[in-house]
Protein backbone atom coordinates (compact mmCIF):
# COMPACT_ATOMS: atom_id res chain seq x y z
CA UNK A 1 0.00 0.00 0.00
CA UNK A 2 1.59 3.34 -1.04
CA UNK A 3 2.55 5.60 1.85
CA UNK A 4 0.38 8.45 0.52
CA UNK A 5 -2.67 6.18 0.47
CA UNK A 6 -1.90 4.89 3.97
CA UNK A 7 -1.57 8.44 5.31
CA UNK A 8 -4.81 9.41 3.57
CA UNK A 9 -6.63 6.56 5.34
CA UNK A 10 -5.15 7.65 8.66
CA UNK A 11 -6.15 11.29 8.20
CA UNK A 12 -9.64 10.29 7.05
CA UNK A 13 -10.06 8.10 10.14
CA UNK A 14 -8.96 10.95 12.42
CA UNK A 15 -11.34 13.41 10.76
CA UNK A 16 -14.17 10.89 10.83
CA UNK A 17 -13.59 10.20 14.51
CA UNK A 18 -13.72 13.92 15.26
CA UNK A 19 -17.02 14.21 13.38
CA UNK A 20 -18.35 11.18 15.27
CA UNK A 21 -17.40 12.86 18.54
CA UNK A 22 -19.30 16.01 17.63
CA UNK A 23 -22.32 13.91 16.71
CA UNK A 24 -22.13 11.86 19.93
CA UNK A 25 -21.97 14.97 22.09
CA UNK A 26 -24.95 16.53 20.35
CA UNK A 27 -26.94 13.29 20.48
CA UNK A 28 -25.96 12.72 24.14
CA UNK A 29 -24.49 9.37 23.12
CA UNK A 30 -22.39 9.00 26.25
CA UNK A 31 -20.95 6.21 28.37
CA UNK A 32 -21.51 7.05 32.03
CA UNK A 33 -19.08 5.81 34.70
CA UNK A 34 -20.17 2.89 36.86
CA UNK A 35 -18.95 -0.04 38.92
CA UNK A 36 -18.81 -2.21 35.78
CA UNK A 37 -16.82 0.33 33.77
CA UNK A 38 -13.20 1.45 33.86
CA UNK A 39 -13.65 5.17 33.14
CA UNK A 40 -14.57 7.99 35.53
CA UNK A 41 -16.24 10.70 33.40
CA UNK A 42 -19.04 10.74 30.84
CA UNK A 43 -17.41 9.93 27.51
CA UNK A 44 -18.88 9.98 23.98
CA UNK A 45 -19.02 6.66 22.16
CA UNK A 46 -19.44 5.47 18.59
CA UNK A 47 -16.14 6.76 17.20
CA UNK A 48 -15.51 3.39 15.58
CA UNK A 49 -17.88 4.35 12.78
CA UNK A 50 -14.93 6.24 11.25
CA UNK A 51 -12.91 3.01 11.19
CA UNK A 52 -15.81 1.28 9.45
CA UNK A 53 -16.03 3.93 6.71
CA UNK A 54 -12.29 4.00 6.05
CA UNK A 55 -11.94 0.22 5.90
CA UNK A 56 -15.01 -0.09 3.69
CA UNK A 57 -13.45 2.38 1.24
CA UNK A 58 -10.23 0.37 1.37
CA UNK A 59 -12.10 -2.84 0.61
CA UNK A 60 -13.54 -1.12 -2.44
CA UNK A 61 -10.02 -0.24 -3.57
CA UNK A 62 -8.87 -3.84 -3.12
CA UNK A 63 -11.81 -5.08 -5.19
CA UNK A 64 -11.02 -2.53 -7.90
CA UNK A 65 -7.32 -3.35 -8.14
CA UNK A 66 -7.54 -7.13 -7.55
CA UNK A 67 -10.54 -8.50 -9.50
CA UNK A 68 -9.82 -12.08 -8.47
CA UNK A 69 -10.59 -11.24 -4.85
CA UNK A 70 -13.93 -9.52 -5.49
CA UNK A 71 -16.21 -12.32 -4.21
CA UNK A 72 -14.24 -12.62 -0.96
CA UNK A 73 -13.98 -8.84 -0.56
CA UNK A 74 -17.73 -8.53 -1.10
CA UNK A 75 -18.35 -11.10 1.63
CA UNK A 76 -15.92 -9.40 4.03
CA UNK A 77 -17.60 -6.06 3.37
CA UNK A 78 -21.09 -7.53 3.83
CA UNK A 79 -20.13 -9.28 7.07
CA UNK A 80 -18.43 -6.15 8.35
CA UNK A 81 -21.52 -4.05 7.59
CA UNK A 82 -23.75 -6.52 9.46
CA UNK A 83 -21.52 -6.31 12.53
CA UNK A 84 -21.25 -2.52 12.23
CA UNK A 85 -25.02 -2.07 11.86
CA UNK A 86 -25.95 -4.09 14.93
CA UNK A 87 -23.14 -2.39 16.88
CA UNK A 88 -24.26 1.09 15.82
CA UNK A 89 -27.84 0.39 16.86
CA UNK A 90 -26.66 -1.15 20.14
CA UNK A 91 -24.57 1.95 20.85
CA UNK A 92 -27.77 4.02 20.61
CA UNK A 93 -30.22 1.59 22.18
CA UNK A 94 -29.08 -1.65 23.87
CA UNK A 95 -30.17 -4.76 21.99
CA UNK A 96 -30.80 -8.28 23.32
CA UNK A 97 -27.70 -10.47 23.47
CA UNK A 98 -29.31 -13.16 21.32
CA UNK A 99 -30.04 -10.68 18.56
CA UNK A 100 -26.47 -9.40 18.52
CA UNK A 101 -25.03 -12.92 18.51
CA UNK A 102 -27.45 -13.90 15.76
CA UNK A 103 -26.23 -11.07 13.55
CA UNK A 104 -22.61 -11.93 14.35
CA UNK A 105 -23.30 -15.54 13.36
CA UNK A 106 -24.83 -14.37 10.08
CA UNK A 107 -21.74 -12.25 9.42
CA UNK A 108 -19.57 -15.30 10.13
CA UNK A 109 -21.62 -17.34 7.68
CA UNK A 110 -21.11 -14.69 5.00
CA UNK A 111 -17.36 -14.75 5.63
CA UNK A 112 -17.35 -18.55 5.41
CA UNK A 113 -19.07 -18.35 2.02
CA UNK A 114 -16.42 -15.91 0.82
CA UNK A 115 -13.59 -18.17 1.98
CA UNK A 116 -15.26 -21.07 0.17
CA UNK A 117 -15.60 -19.11 -3.07
CA UNK A 118 -11.93 -18.17 -2.78
CA UNK A 119 -11.02 -21.88 -2.73
CA UNK A 120 -11.13 -22.71 0.97
CA UNK A 121 -12.06 -26.23 2.03
CA UNK A 122 -15.25 -27.03 3.95
CA UNK A 123 -13.33 -27.34 7.27
CA UNK A 124 -11.65 -24.02 6.53
CA UNK A 125 -15.05 -22.41 5.89
CA UNK A 126 -16.37 -23.78 9.19
CA UNK A 127 -13.29 -22.46 10.95
CA UNK A 128 -13.76 -19.03 9.36
CA UNK A 129 -17.31 -18.97 10.71
CA UNK A 130 -16.06 -19.81 14.22
CA UNK A 131 -13.27 -17.25 13.99
CA UNK A 132 -15.70 -14.50 13.07
CA UNK A 133 -18.11 -15.32 15.88
CA UNK A 134 -15.35 -15.62 18.50
CA UNK A 135 -13.11 -12.68 17.61
CA UNK A 136 -15.96 -10.25 16.97
CA UNK A 137 -17.01 -10.76 20.57
CA UNK A 138 -13.51 -11.00 22.03
CA UNK A 139 -12.65 -7.54 20.69
CA UNK A 140 -15.88 -6.23 22.16
CA UNK A 141 -15.14 -7.79 25.56
CA UNK A 142 -11.57 -6.48 25.57
CA UNK A 143 -12.43 -2.89 24.62
CA UNK A 144 -12.48 -1.60 28.18
CA UNK A 145 -9.61 0.85 28.70
CA UNK A 146 -8.23 3.76 26.69
CA UNK A 147 -6.51 2.76 23.46
CA UNK A 148 -6.27 -0.98 23.99
CA UNK A 149 -8.64 -2.27 21.29
CA UNK A 150 -7.41 0.11 18.58
CA UNK A 151 -3.72 -0.40 19.39
CA UNK A 152 -4.02 -4.18 19.35
CA UNK A 153 -5.81 -4.07 15.99
CA UNK A 154 -3.22 -1.62 14.64
CA UNK A 155 -0.39 -3.99 15.60
CA UNK A 156 -2.20 -6.96 14.08
CA UNK A 157 -2.94 -5.02 10.89
CA UNK A 158 0.62 -3.76 10.60
CA UNK A 159 2.04 -7.26 11.05
CA UNK A 160 -0.37 -8.60 8.44
CA UNK A 161 0.66 -5.83 6.05
CA UNK A 162 4.31 -6.82 6.41
CA UNK A 163 4.00 -10.60 6.43
CA UNK A 164 0.95 -11.68 4.43
CA UNK A 165 1.81 -13.69 1.30
CA UNK A 166 -0.45 -11.77 -1.10
CA UNK A 167 -0.87 -8.10 -2.00
CA UNK A 168 -4.63 -7.81 -1.33
CA UNK A 169 -4.25 -9.39 2.11
CA UNK A 170 -1.35 -7.08 2.93
CA UNK A 171 -3.55 -4.15 1.92
CA UNK A 172 -6.33 -5.36 4.24
CA UNK A 173 -3.84 -5.29 7.09
CA UNK A 174 -2.42 -1.90 6.12
CA UNK A 175 -5.75 -0.13 5.91
CA UNK A 176 -6.92 -1.69 9.20
CA UNK A 177 -3.77 -0.36 10.85
CA UNK A 178 -4.17 3.07 9.22
CA UNK A 179 -7.77 3.42 10.39
CA UNK A 180 -6.81 2.47 13.95
CA UNK A 181 -3.82 4.82 14.03
CA UNK A 182 -6.08 7.64 12.87
CA UNK A 183 -8.58 6.86 15.62
CA UNK A 184 -6.05 6.56 18.45
CA UNK A 185 -5.18 10.25 19.04
CA UNK A 186 -8.75 10.80 20.25
CA UNK A 187 -8.76 7.61 22.32
CA UNK A 188 -5.28 7.45 23.87
CA UNK A 189 -3.67 8.27 26.28
CA UNK A 190 -6.92 9.94 27.40
CA UNK A 191 -10.12 8.91 25.69
CA UNK A 192 -12.14 11.80 24.30
CA UNK A 193 -14.34 9.26 22.54
CA UNK A 194 -14.82 5.49 22.74
CA UNK A 195 -15.11 3.39 19.60
CA UNK A 196 -18.29 1.69 20.85
CA UNK A 197 -19.64 -1.65 19.68
CA UNK A 198 -19.72 -0.37 16.10
CA UNK A 199 -15.92 -0.22 16.16
CA UNK A 200 -14.84 -3.03 18.47
CA UNK A 201 -17.03 -5.63 16.79
CA UNK A 202 -15.83 -4.64 13.33
CA UNK A 203 -12.17 -4.82 14.36
CA UNK A 204 -12.69 -8.32 15.75
CA UNK A 205 -14.43 -9.34 12.54
CA UNK A 206 -11.57 -7.92 10.44
CA UNK A 207 -9.03 -9.84 12.52
CA UNK A 208 -11.03 -13.02 11.93
CA UNK A 209 -11.35 -12.31 8.20
CA UNK A 210 -7.64 -11.61 7.83
CA UNK A 211 -6.69 -14.72 9.79
CA UNK A 212 -9.06 -16.95 7.81
CA UNK A 213 -7.82 -15.51 4.52
CA UNK A 214 -4.22 -16.02 5.63
CA UNK A 215 -4.81 -19.65 6.57
CA UNK A 216 -6.59 -20.39 3.31
CA UNK A 217 -3.73 -18.88 1.26
CA UNK A 218 -0.63 -19.68 3.34
CA UNK A 219 -1.69 -23.05 4.68
CA UNK A 220 -0.65 -24.28 8.11
CA UNK A 221 2.27 -21.85 8.22
CA UNK A 222 -0.33 -19.11 8.62
CA UNK A 223 -0.86 -20.29 12.19
CA UNK A 224 2.24 -18.29 13.13
CA UNK A 225 -0.04 -15.23 13.03
CA UNK A 226 -1.69 -16.45 16.23
CA UNK A 227 1.39 -15.36 18.20
CA UNK A 228 0.29 -11.74 17.82
CA UNK A 229 -3.23 -12.48 19.09
CA UNK A 230 -2.20 -13.97 22.44
CA UNK A 231 -2.83 -10.89 24.66
CA UNK A 232 -6.51 -10.63 23.81
CA UNK A 233 -7.03 -14.35 23.24
CA UNK A 234 -5.63 -15.49 26.58
CA UNK A 235 -7.11 -12.73 28.71
CA UNK A 236 -10.57 -13.14 27.17
CA UNK A 237 -10.62 -16.95 27.22
CA UNK A 238 -9.37 -17.39 30.80
CA UNK A 239 -11.45 -14.56 32.25
CA UNK A 240 -14.67 -15.66 30.59
CA UNK A 241 -13.92 -19.30 31.39
CA UNK A 242 -13.52 -18.37 35.04
CA UNK A 243 -16.85 -16.54 34.99
CA UNK A 244 -18.58 -19.53 33.41
CA UNK A 245 -17.13 -21.88 36.07
CA UNK A 246 -18.41 -19.58 38.80
CA UNK A 247 -21.87 -19.60 37.22
CA UNK A 248 -21.83 -15.91 36.35
CA UNK A 249 -23.54 -14.37 33.31
CA UNK A 250 -20.36 -14.17 31.21
CA UNK A 251 -21.96 -11.92 28.57
CA UNK A 252 -22.75 -9.07 30.97
CA UNK A 253 -20.44 -6.05 31.47
CA UNK A 254 -17.75 -6.48 34.13
CA UNK A 255 -14.25 -5.34 35.09
CA UNK A 256 -12.67 -8.73 35.78
CA UNK A 257 -10.34 -9.00 32.78
CA UNK A 258 -6.70 -8.90 33.76
CA UNK A 259 -6.08 -5.72 31.78
CA UNK A 260 -8.91 -3.97 33.68
CA UNK A 261 -7.61 -5.09 37.05
CA UNK A 262 -4.07 -3.97 36.22
CA UNK A 263 -5.35 -0.64 34.85
CA UNK A 264 -6.90 0.10 38.24
CA UNK A 265 -3.45 -0.35 39.76
CA UNK A 266 -1.20 1.24 37.15
CA UNK A 267 -3.43 3.41 34.95
CA UNK A 268 -4.78 2.93 31.44
CA UNK A 269 -1.75 4.13 29.40
CA UNK A 270 0.74 1.80 31.12
CA UNK A 271 -1.39 -1.30 30.60
CA UNK A 272 -2.32 -0.44 27.03
CA UNK A 273 1.40 -0.05 26.28
CA UNK A 274 2.24 -3.27 28.12
CA UNK A 275 -0.31 -5.23 26.11
CA UNK A 276 1.02 -3.54 22.98
CA UNK A 277 4.53 -4.71 23.81
CA UNK A 278 3.22 -8.22 24.39
CA UNK A 279 1.50 -8.17 21.00
CA UNK A 280 4.60 -6.76 19.29
CA UNK A 281 6.67 -9.59 20.76
CA UNK A 282 4.14 -12.00 19.27
CA UNK A 283 4.39 -10.25 15.91
CA UNK A 284 8.18 -10.68 16.03
CA UNK A 285 7.74 -14.38 16.78
CA UNK A 286 5.38 -14.56 13.78
CA UNK A 287 8.07 -12.96 11.61
CA UNK A 288 10.78 -15.35 12.79
CA UNK A 289 8.76 -18.56 12.65
CA UNK A 290 6.48 -18.09 9.64
CA UNK A 291 8.85 -19.89 7.30
CA UNK A 292 9.69 -22.71 9.70
CA UNK A 293 8.55 -26.30 9.93
CA UNK A 294 4.89 -26.69 10.81
CA UNK A 295 5.59 -28.88 13.84
CA UNK A 296 8.01 -26.27 15.20
CA UNK A 297 5.45 -23.50 14.67
CA UNK A 298 2.76 -25.44 16.54
CA UNK A 299 5.09 -26.45 19.36
CA UNK A 300 6.27 -22.87 19.80
CA UNK A 301 2.71 -21.59 19.64
CA UNK A 302 1.56 -23.96 22.38
CA UNK A 303 4.51 -22.93 24.55
CA UNK A 304 3.76 -19.25 23.90
CA UNK A 305 0.12 -19.58 24.97
CA UNK A 306 1.01 -21.66 28.02
CA UNK A 307 3.50 -19.00 29.07
CA UNK A 308 0.83 -16.35 28.52
CA UNK A 309 -1.61 -18.34 30.67
CA UNK A 310 0.95 -18.59 33.48
CA UNK A 311 1.62 -14.84 33.31
CA UNK A 312 -2.14 -14.21 33.37
CA UNK A 313 -2.61 -16.44 36.44
CA UNK A 314 0.29 -14.91 38.37
CA UNK A 315 -0.81 -11.35 37.69
CA UNK A 316 -4.41 -12.23 38.43
CA UNK A 317 -3.46 -13.50 41.89
CA UNK A 318 -1.60 -10.28 42.63
CA UNK A 319 -4.33 -8.00 41.30
CA UNK A 320 -6.88 -6.16 43.44
CA UNK A 321 -9.86 -8.07 44.79
CA UNK A 322 -8.65 -11.59 44.05
CA UNK A 323 -9.63 -12.91 47.47
CA UNK A 324 -13.26 -12.25 46.68
CA UNK A 325 -13.08 -14.04 43.36
CA UNK A 326 -11.77 -17.47 44.33
CA UNK A 327 -8.08 -16.82 43.63
CA UNK A 328 -6.74 -16.73 47.20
Amino acid sequence: MPLAAWLSCMVAAFAGTWVARVYALRARLLDAPGERRSHHVDTPRGGGIAIVVVVLAGLGWIAWTSPGTRPLIACIAAGMLLVAAVGWVDDHRPLPVRLRLGVHALAGLVLAVGIGIQGGSLPMCAFAFALALVWTNIWNFMDGIDGIAASQAAIWGGALALMAPTGPLRMLGAMTAAACVGFLPLNFPRARIFMGDVGSGVLGFLVAAGFAWLLSSAGMAGWAAAFALAPFGVDAALTLGTRVIRGEAWWTPHVQHLYQRLARMHGHPAITLAYGGWSLAGALAWRVLRGGEEIFIFTSLVAWYLLAAVIWALNRRQGPGHKNEGFS
